[in-house]
C-alpha cells in the first residue's frame, strides 16, 4: 500500500515532497492503528489544508475542508481493500480445501515478502543517514535475517520473535547505558 500511496501523493500529483512523506511514514508507523489509516489522515489533511477549493474560502466552512478531506482520504484508503478482501474471504471460504488454492497460496507468500521489503529498501536508501552501518546497523539486519529465517525455516512464532526483540532491545538499551556512565 505505502509504494501505491509514495507513487501517487508524492510522485504523481505532488502534494507532498518525499522528506515530508518519509517523516510522516515515521509518525504513522509510531501512531497506533494502520499504517495506511494513519498515512490517509496524515495526507488528507496536509493536502486538504493547502488546496481549499475558492468557492471554500469565502465561507466559515472552509475550516471544515481539511477534515473532509480527511474522511475522503480514509474512505479511500480502507473501503478498496476491505470490498476486494471479503470478496476474496467469501471465495476462499468455498474453496480452501482444494490442492490447487492450497499450492496457490503458498506461491503467493514470495512476493507478499518482496512486496513489503521492496518499498522498506527504497526508503532505507533515501533515509539520508551517512553511517547506516555504525551504531548497531550490522546487528539490527543480522536480527532481521536470523528472525525471517526462524519464521520461515524454523516456523517460529512471530510472537516469540518479537518478545525475543524486545527483550534484547532492552539488553542492549542497558548495556548502552552502562558504557556510558
Amino acid at each position: 500500500m505505502l509504494p501505491l500511496i509514495q507513487r501517487e501523493v508524492v510522485d504523481y500529483r505532488k502534494w507532498i515532497d518525499e522528506t515530508e512523506f518519509l517523516n510522516m511514514i515515521a509518525l504513522a508507523q509510531a501512531a497506533p492503528g494502520l499504517i495506511a489509516v494513519n498515512s490517509a489522515i496524515f495526507i488528507g489533511y496536509q493536502v486538504g489544508s493547502r488546496h481549499i477549493p475558492a468557492v471554500w474560502t469565502a465561507r466559515r466552512l472552509a475550516r471544515l475542508y481539511p477534515y473532509l478531506a480527511v474522511a475522503a482520504a480514509v474512505a479511500g484508503a480502507v473501503l478498496p481493500s476491505f470490498v476486494i478482501i471479503l470478496a476474496i474471504a467469501m471465495l476462499f471460504a468455498s474453496y480452501n480445501h482444494m490442492p490447487a488454492v492450497e499450492a496457490v497460496m503458498k506461491g503467493v507468500r514470495p512476493a507478499v515478502v518482496a512486496l513489503i521489503a521492496a518499498p522498506l529498501l527504497r526508503m532505507a536508501a533515501k533515509a539520508n543517514n551517512p553511517k547506516p552501518f555504525r551504531e548497531g546497523g550490522v546487528l539490527l539486519l543480522t536480527w532481521s535475517l536470523i528472525s525471517a529465517l526462524l519464521i520461515w525455516l524454523a516456523h517460529v512464532s512471530p510472537v516469540y520473535i518479537i518478545a525475543a526483540t524486545i527483550g534484547l532491545a532492552l539488553i542492549a538499551t542497558f548495556i548502552c547505558e552502562r558504557r556510558k556512565r
